[in-house]
């Protein structure tokens, strides 16, 4: 009987070797699995941002051609009514369309030279108050009187 349960014993704790080593197995694959899910979600995350980037570009190509195509549109209906001022009008109004279109501003004209920037305070007389002042242009009424403001 000696060597029957020795031998009992050792069939159990080849099972339950068997059954720790099958766990590990099938939990080391488990972490596998989860290792190659998380590098799939990262390649797809990545592989969206390239996506973005790229519609990014695109969006500010596409942005800068528009922008020319309205200068150079801007240019050429300048210029047409520039040549058709040249055409219909005296020389005068056609030329100063034309250095209005340069970005140029005229070098004989006086009212462009004498125009000053606007002051941000008003002159007042000294011990005045100024017209920042919370109470400029706000008269005291005398508060003694039954007078009506009909009757005065």
């Amino acid at each position: 009987m000696h060597s029957t349960s020795v031998l009992i014993l050792v069939g159990i704790l080849g099972l339950a070797l068997g059954a720790l080593l099958a766990f590990l197995a099938v939990r080391g694959r488990g972490s596998l699995d989860r290792t190659q899910e998380l590098e799939l979600r990262l390649r797809e995350a990545n592989s969206k941002l390239e996506d973005f980037q790229l519609q990014v570009n695109e969006h500010f190509d596409q942005t800068s051609q528009l922008v020319h195509n309205l200068t150079e549109s801007y240019r050429e209906v300048h210029e047409y009514l520039a040549n058709s001022a040249l055409r219909l009008s005296s020389q005068d109004i056609g030329r100063q369309m034309l250095e209005a279109g340069s970005g140029k501003l005229s070098e004989n004209d006086e009212n462009l030279q004498s125009v000053a920037p606007p002051r941000d305070w008003a002159p007042k007389e000294p011990g005045a108050k100024g017209t920042l002042d919370e109470d400029f242009g706000l008269e005291k009424e005398p508060h003694g009187g039954t007078e009506s403001a009909a009757s005065r």
